[in-house]
């Protein structure tokens, strides 16, 4: 049987989590800024529903591989506060990975949204 009390309090911390990665996190506050950018620049292009879960995708993507990436970084600092070699590795590991996600979400957002652009500045000049 399920115990929908803990899974309601499992919801909860995982919002308070979310709640803390945006609060807390610069990385994380310029991810949200550029997501607020693109949906804005979304919605006055009129995206389809398609291009709207391409887009949502990846800003989900990215966000979710900044969690990741943030508690990876918190656990590393807890384990081991000093300054050691395979510390950083893991760090910078964990980071390259939350940058190959905002690279391939970059070119989401160009193919889509700079080729919606492309059509309206084609259109209107020929």
């Amino acid at each position: 049987m399920i115990d929908f009390r803990k899974v309601l309090r499992s919801f909860r911390f995982a919002g308070q989590g979310i709640i803390d990665l945006f609060r807390f996190e610069n990385n994380a506050k310029v991810h949200l800024l550029i997501a607020v950018l693109v949906i804005t620049t979304g919605f006055i292009l009129h995206l389809s529903r398609v291009e709207w879960a391409i887009i949502l995708t990846q800003i989900g993507l990215v966000w979710a591989a900044e969690a990741i990436n943030t508690a990876i970084e918190k656990l590393c600092d807890f384990v081991s506060p000093g300054r050691h070699p395979q510390i950083k590795a893991i760090k910078d590991l964990s980071s390259g990975a939350v940058l190959l996600l905002a690279i391939v979400a970059v070119v989401v957002g160009i193919t889509i949204l700079g080729g919606r652009l492309w059509d309206i500045f084609s259109v209107t000049h020929h």
